[in-house]
Protein backbone atom coordinates (compact mmCIF):
# COMPACT_ATOMS: atom_id res chain seq x y z
CA UNK A 1 0.00 0.00 0.00
CA UNK A 2 1.33 3.50 -1.05
CA UNK A 3 2.09 5.86 1.69
CA UNK A 4 0.53 9.14 1.41
CA UNK A 5 2.64 12.06 0.67
CA UNK A 6 3.82 13.97 3.86
CA UNK A 7 2.30 17.78 2.87
CA UNK A 8 5.71 20.55 2.90
CA UNK A 9 5.78 22.26 5.91
CA UNK A 10 6.60 25.92 5.56
CA UNK A 11 7.19 27.57 9.00
CA UNK A 12 5.03 30.60 8.24
CA UNK A 13 2.32 28.51 7.47
CA UNK A 14 2.87 26.74 10.51
CA UNK A 15 3.58 29.76 12.80
CA UNK A 16 -0.47 31.55 11.32
CA UNK A 17 -2.60 28.81 12.48
CA UNK A 18 -3.77 27.41 16.23
CA UNK A 19 -2.99 24.09 16.96
CA UNK A 20 -1.57 22.01 19.84
CA UNK A 21 0.79 24.05 21.91
CA UNK A 22 0.14 27.02 19.86
CA UNK A 23 -2.26 29.97 20.72
CA UNK A 24 -2.76 33.04 18.73
CA UNK A 25 -3.17 36.39 20.35
CA UNK A 26 -4.33 39.89 19.51
CA UNK A 27 -3.31 42.55 21.89
CA UNK A 28 -3.85 46.67 21.70
CA UNK A 29 -1.29 49.19 22.02
CA UNK A 30 0.58 49.36 25.69
CA UNK A 31 -0.99 45.80 26.18
CA UNK A 32 1.38 43.65 28.63
CA UNK A 33 2.51 40.34 26.79
CA UNK A 34 4.62 39.32 29.65
CA UNK A 35 5.82 40.67 32.32
CA UNK A 36 9.31 39.93 34.19
CA UNK A 37 9.27 37.38 37.02
CA UNK A 38 6.15 35.81 34.97
CA UNK A 39 6.92 32.03 34.29
CA UNK A 40 8.78 31.05 31.44
CA UNK A 41 7.03 29.04 29.48
CA UNK A 42 6.56 29.81 25.96
CA UNK A 43 8.27 31.28 23.46
CA UNK A 44 6.24 34.13 21.18
CA UNK A 45 6.56 35.13 17.68
CA UNK A 46 5.08 38.72 16.14
CA UNK A 47 2.73 37.85 13.29
CA UNK A 48 2.39 41.81 12.59
CA UNK A 49 3.28 44.55 14.89
CA UNK A 50 5.75 46.02 17.13
CA UNK A 51 7.30 45.29 21.27
CA UNK A 52 9.50 46.84 23.32
CA UNK A 53 11.16 44.41 25.82
CA UNK A 54 12.13 46.68 29.22
CA UNK A 55 14.32 45.41 32.38
CA UNK A 56 13.44 46.83 36.01
CA UNK A 57 16.37 47.16 38.09
CA UNK A 58 16.29 46.26 41.72
CA UNK A 59 16.17 49.91 42.51
CA UNK A 60 13.23 50.01 40.13
CA UNK A 61 14.72 51.92 37.39
CA UNK A 62 13.28 50.13 33.80
CA UNK A 63 15.15 50.36 30.85
CA UNK A 64 14.04 49.14 27.54
CA UNK A 65 16.15 46.41 25.73
CA UNK A 66 14.95 45.89 22.31
CA UNK A 67 12.55 46.85 20.14
CA UNK A 68 11.16 44.03 18.16
CA UNK A 69 8.79 43.66 14.93
CA UNK A 70 7.01 41.87 12.67
CA UNK A 71 8.55 38.13 11.95
CA UNK A 72 10.36 38.45 15.37
CA UNK A 73 10.73 36.04 18.01
CA UNK A 74 11.20 36.44 22.03
CA UNK A 75 10.94 34.64 25.14
CA UNK A 76 13.39 31.94 24.20
CA UNK A 77 14.93 32.13 27.32
CA UNK A 78 12.69 29.27 28.65
CA UNK A 79 14.63 27.27 25.81
CA UNK A 80 17.76 27.88 27.85
CA UNK A 81 16.27 26.75 31.21
CA UNK A 82 15.47 30.18 32.30
CA UNK A 83 12.28 29.45 34.65
CA UNK A 84 10.78 33.40 35.12
CA UNK A 85 10.80 36.30 32.39
CA UNK A 86 13.65 38.34 33.14
CA UNK A 87 12.07 40.95 30.73
CA UNK A 88 8.91 42.29 30.65
CA UNK A 89 7.37 42.71 27.05
CA UNK A 90 4.27 45.33 25.82
CA UNK A 91 2.80 46.14 22.64
CA UNK A 92 3.57 49.22 21.19
CA UNK A 93 1.13 49.18 18.41
CA UNK A 94 -1.83 47.06 17.61
CA UNK A 95 0.12 43.44 17.29
CA UNK A 96 -1.18 39.72 16.55
CA UNK A 97 1.44 37.52 18.38
CA UNK A 98 1.76 33.79 18.32
CA UNK A 99 2.70 31.92 21.54
CA UNK A 100 4.29 28.54 21.19
CA UNK A 101 4.20 26.36 24.78
CA UNK A 102 8.06 25.43 25.32
CA UNK A 103 7.35 21.56 24.54
CA UNK A 104 5.60 22.60 21.30
CA UNK A 105 8.07 25.00 19.90
CA UNK A 106 10.98 22.10 21.20
CA UNK A 107 9.11 19.59 18.81
CA UNK A 108 9.03 21.35 15.29
CA UNK A 109 12.55 21.97 15.91
CA UNK A 110 13.17 18.52 16.41
CA UNK A 111 10.95 17.77 13.38
CA UNK A 112 11.07 20.16 11.01
CA UNK A 113 14.69 21.56 9.47
CA UNK A 114 12.87 24.47 7.59
CA UNK A 115 11.59 26.18 11.20
CA UNK A 116 15.28 25.04 12.96
CA UNK A 117 16.78 27.06 10.56
CA UNK A 118 14.13 30.19 10.58
CA UNK A 119 14.59 29.97 14.33
CA UNK A 120 18.04 29.31 14.82
CA UNK A 121 19.04 32.31 12.39
CA UNK A 122 17.11 34.60 14.69
CA UNK A 123 19.13 33.78 17.56
CA UNK A 124 22.39 34.59 15.11
CA UNK A 125 25.32 37.02 15.80
CA UNK A 126 23.44 39.19 12.78
CA UNK A 127 20.42 38.78 13.93
CA UNK A 128 19.63 43.13 14.46
CA UNK A 129 18.68 42.99 18.14
CA UNK A 130 22.28 40.83 18.92
CA UNK A 131 24.15 42.84 16.91
CA UNK A 132 24.76 45.49 19.51
CA UNK A 133 23.53 46.62 22.31
CA UNK A 134 20.29 49.22 22.74
CA UNK A 135 21.32 52.82 23.94
CA UNK A 136 19.12 52.65 26.83
CA UNK A 137 20.39 49.22 27.77
CA UNK A 138 23.54 50.60 28.20
CA UNK A 139 23.26 53.23 29.86
CA UNK A 140 20.64 51.63 32.23
CA UNK A 141 24.11 48.52 33.12
CA UNK A 142 25.81 51.94 33.39
CA UNK A 143 23.88 53.31 35.87
CA UNK A 144 22.96 50.73 38.23
CA UNK A 145 25.62 48.74 38.36
CA UNK A 146 29.19 50.29 36.62
CA UNK A 147 29.64 53.82 37.12
CA UNK A 148 33.17 53.38 35.37
CA UNK A 149 31.48 52.08 31.75
CA UNK A 150 32.23 54.37 29.09
CA UNK A 151 29.27 56.85 28.20
CA UNK A 152 26.29 55.52 25.28
CA UNK A 153 27.90 57.83 22.88
CA UNK A 154 31.69 56.24 23.24
CA UNK A 155 30.13 52.80 22.75
CA UNK A 156 28.22 54.14 19.60
CA UNK A 157 31.31 55.30 17.97
CA UNK A 158 32.99 52.50 18.56
CA UNK A 159 35.77 53.91 20.74
CA UNK A 160 35.92 53.60 25.14
CA UNK A 161 37.63 56.25 26.90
Amino acid sequence: MATKPRPSFTPKSFLAKIGEGRSIGKYRKDQIVFSQGDPADAVFYIQKGKVKITVVSEQGKEAIVAFLGTNDFFGEGCLAGQVQRMASVATITDSVVVRLEKAAIVRVIHQEPAFSEMFIAHLGPGHPRRSRPCRSAVQFERETSCPAAPAVGELWQGRET
